[in-house]
């Protein structure tokens, strides 16, 4: 790769900071002597402009946005030894991401600027931390009581540091559904209509909003902010109908949203919020995206103006549908804002193949829609158990996307960028996304399951996934895989070690996905030496394994978020322990003549899904719904 010298005192001031703390991270890729020199001109320009030309051992970056300074230097870092000029620009105003800090793992501080830095270099220039109630509200004590919430001098010091690498923090929060973490404690009790959402029309649940939107703005630059008000299930059903009545949902929804537009009016704010109640109440079905959705003109002439309009979509992989989508929300009167996926939820791994396949039919829509925003979300639902850097080639693409006017984006230029901004091999870490890709998936382009957590947590003798699998070889994959990605954290490149947590996932699930089988193929054939052989082979080895598959797990955690929310993880980790201590104990007794049976053994699992799906940690940990 190529060695950039830079002197970081004569780099154009509006960025010179950001510029001191890539090169201080990266000080190896930037000598003090040799390597090519790079000069900074700012260009007049309307929109993005970026241009590199080369000379010698000289290299002129003109630019005429910061981010397009930022990513020329990306590119820069990861071209071969002697790099060539090139020009970009991007048809958008806004190419951003959204990290899920509300579901356990709030990103911690160092892990926030570093993520900034490789966002700079990819040419990113948005950012949200999406905080339900993981943010300091005064005067509420159990507002993200026990979460690791952000304190204001932390979304200040965030701010600070995201605006010196050209990047605008904006807000990100909720204001009506998706607030169950608060509504648990009795201070807020009264406040709940159904479920997580708050009760509308009520003089303290906007004394409530009012504070929490002033909280958090008075901590950031920017004027925008994003309130939130998607999946509110049953609004106005729970305990606003039992004080004000029966009123239509479409109705309520506005109504409050005008409230909550004259909060952030007040505080000198222009607000956004997710778009997808005002599809679902039109929907015989409530789905966002039925064809047959139907808003009355009425109930469109109605919606609150002054209010961006995020469009969502996580799922789909034709291009078409985007287009379509894309139009339906202009029909509202409002130019959406695009909100698109890179699958971190609900995986320890980032499905990169889906990811990278659902990003592409959406980026190529909203360059054909001609949209102006864009970003990617990094949700964390049940767990936020995922390494969020294993995200990093997602982003990296939709970057790439982003400043390219061509249709694909070159799979050889992603990878050289990749490396430049994030010293990342892309063909390593699309492997990792193989712990949930075993034979049994036919379409891992567009599979976005989580096998791997469904395999890990399943209880060993109460194993409900293994129906969906039948007999499909899942040791050999695992085995095999275990050992690829063991071999790839062994690189010399800076982001291999991370693969050590894919790696020992896949060892353990080389021991684990099989032993039920195993287990109940030698119990009926009443087989107590065999019994015998495997507790002091595969389940005393998946023991072992489990518990340094634990700590690495937990080494991950503390490099990326704050501590609080581990304890959700590792009460996962001892719960699987327990099991198998006592599995082996069980198996032990029973080997030994001391009990006649193992009832659980005996029991025949049935398919309970029918083919393989998205799985949480509640439902494969036991067939019991106790509450």
């Amino acid at each position: 790769m190529a060695r950039l010298s830079i002197d970081v005192t004569r780099a154009p001031r509006e960025f010179r900071k950001g510029l001191s703390e890539i090169v201080a991270e990266r000080r190896k890729d930037f000598p003090r002597r040799g390597g090519f020199g790079v000069t900074f001109t700012k260009v007049k320009r309307k929109g993005s402009h970026l241009a590199v030309a080369v000379s010698g051992t000289g290299v002129e970056v003109s630019y005429a946005r910061p981010g397009d300074a930022f990513r020329a230097l990306g590119r820069l870092l990861g071209a071969p030894a002697r790099p060539k000029g090139f020009t970009e620009s991007s048809p958008f105003s806004t190419l951003g991401i959204m990290v899920d800090c509300s579901r356990n793992g709030v990103l911690s501080l160092d892990a926030a600027k570093a993520l900034m830095r490789r966002m700079a270099l990819m040419g990113l220039n948005m950012m949200m931390l999406y905080t339900e109630d993981t943010y300091e509200v005064p005067g509420e004590p159990f507002f993200g009581y026990l979460r690791g919430r952000y304190t204001k001098a932390e979304l200040r010091e965030l701010d600070r540091y995201a605006a010196a690498l050209g990047i605008e923090l904006v807000p990100c929060i909720q204001t009506l559904a998706h607030l169950g973490q608060i509504l648990q404690w009795p201070a807020y009790s009264d406040m709940r209509d159904t479920g997580g959402c708050l009760i509308a029309e009520e003089r303290r649940t906007y004394e409530l909003i009012e504070k929490m939107i002033a909280a958090v703005s008075s901590g950031v630059s920017s004027k925008r902010i994003h309130v939130g008000m998607d999946e509110a299930h049953g609004i106005g059903t729970g305990r606003y109908r039992d004080r004000h009545g029966v009123k239509p949902p479409f109705d309520i929804l506005n109504d409050h949203l005008k409230k909550v537009r004259g909060i952030c009016r007040k505080l000198g704010l222009k607000p956004m919020i997710w778009s997808d109640m005002y599809f679902r109440l039109g929907s015989a079905s409530g789905s966002y995206y039925d064809g047959k959705t139907s808003i009355p003109r009425k109930i469109i002439d109605r919606i609150p103006k002054g209010v961006d309009f995020v469009y969502w979509d996580y799922y789909s992989h034709e291009v078409k549908h985007y287009d379509e989508w894309i139009e339906r929300h202009r029909m509202l009167g409002h130019e959406p804002v695009m909100a698109g996926g890179i699958w971190t939820w609900n995986h320890f791994w980032c499905a990169l193949p889906h990811s990278l396949s659902a990003t592409d039919c959406c980026m190529k829509s909203c360059k054909r829609k001609g949209l102006a925003e864009v970003f990617m979300t990094m949700w964390g639902d049940d767990g936020m158990e995922v390494d969020l850097w294993s995200a990093l080639p997602g982003l990296q693409f939709f970057a790439d996307h982003g400043y390219t006017g061509s249709a694909d984006v070159d799979r050889k230029a992603l990878a050289a960028n990749l490396r430049g901004s994030c010293g990342i091999e892309i063909d390593d870490y699309v492997a990792a996304s193989s712990i949930d890709l075993p034979p049994a998936v036919k379409n891992p382009g567009t599979f976005a399951g989580n096998v791997s957590k469904g395999l890990l947590w399943q209880d060993p003798l109460l194993a409900v996934m293994d129906p969906e699998f039948g007999r499909s070889p899942l040791r050999k994959h695992y085995a095999a895989l275990a050992k690829k990605l063991a071999k790839a954290a062994a690189k010399k490149n800076a982001g291999a070690a991370r693969l050590e947590l894919p790696a020992r996932i896949a060892k353990v699930l080389a021991l684990k996905s099989e032993l039920r089988r195993d287990l109940v193929a030698a119990y009926r054939k009443g087989g107590r030496a065999k019994l015998r052989a495997i507790v002091k082979g595969d389940l005393a080895d998946l023991r072992r394994e489990l518990k340094q598959l634990w700590k690495t797990h937990r080494r991950v955690w503390l490099s990326l978020y704050k501590p609080f929310g581990l304890e959700v993880l590792e009460r996962r980790y001892g719960g699987l322990a327990a099991r198998l201590e006592s599995l082996s104990d069980r198996l032990a007794d029973y080997a030994a003549g001391r009990v006649d049976s193992i009832p659980e053994l005996e029991a025949k699992l049935e398919k309970v899904y029918g083919h393989l799906r998205t799985v949480n940690h509640g439902r494969v940990a036991t067939p019991s719904g106790i509450k």
